[in-house]
Parts: C-alpha cells; structure tokens; sequence
C-alpha cells in the first residue's frame, strides 16, 4: 500500500485584479497563430455576404471583437432597410477575390486589405486582425 501523496498547493491570485487579469483575453504572439491570409479572404466573403442580407452577423461573432462585431450589425441593418425601402429581396453576391495585401505593424497584428470584384462593382475590405488567446479576431473592419 502506498502512502498518500501530501495536497499540492495551487497558487492563487491575491487579489480581484489578479483574477480578473487571469481569466481576461490574453495577447499571442504572431508565431504561436496561423496564417491570417485564409481568415481574411473568408471573412471578407462573410461580411459581404452579411451586408448583402443572406448571412446572420452571428455566424461570424467567433471571429470578431466586440466593436468590430457592433459595427458589422449596424451596417447590415442599414443595409437591410435599404433594401426594404426599394423592395429588392437579399440575394447572394457572387465576389472573387481579386488580391489580398497585409502587413503586421506589430507582434500578434496583422492588417490586411481584401479586394474583391462582383458583377457590378469591385469592392476593397479593411481588415485589422489581432491575436488573442490563440487565435486571430477581427478587432476592426470597414467595407468600402
């Protein structure tokens, strides 16, 4: 019969702080996350699509932060009444990806640039990715 191990003892924050600092989002470093192109090109294919009225905002929440997130929802809904104004019903766009160029300004940020072509216009997608707890998420986006 073996003898019991003693308790480990776990190191505990001190203070409210130190949880909260604990358990917030933390940064990741640009070599610890994947490649940003193919987040880009899909997630300009999915704002687009959300602008268009034939995709839900919260499909794409997982990969948005909270601003980023808020701003696509108020565009859409803008969109949407635009669309109930002049009675057109939503209809999938049919976009290419014409050319994607990203930069990173810092360690754990990407910024990128989606340009895309449809039958009518050819549209660019800023994007600014930052790493956060292992993955990148969108923290601002403006379609033009």
């Amino acid at each position: 019969m073996t003898a019991p191990q003693p308790a480990r003892r776990v190191a505990r924050p001190s203070s409210a702080l130190d949880v909260a600092e604990y358990f917030a989002p933390q940064r990741t470093a640009t070599e610890a996350l994947p490649d940003p192109e193919p987040l880009l090109a899909n997630l300009t294919i999915g704002v687009l699509e959300v602008l268009a009225g034939v995709r839900e905002a919260d499909q794409l929440a997982r990969w948005l932060g909270e601003d980023a997130f808020r701003a696509l929802v108020t565009r859409a809904n803008l969109s949407a009444r635009a669309r109930s104004a002049r009675g057109v019903s939503p209809a999938r766009p049919s976009y290419r990806i014409v050319s994607t160029h990203s930069s990173s300004p810092a360690d754990g940020v990407i910024e990128g640039v989606v340009i895309t072509a449809g039958p009518a216009r050819t549209r660019a997608v800023a994007i600014r990715l930052e790493g956060w707890d292992g993955r990148w998420r969108a923290t601002s986006l403006a379609a033009l």
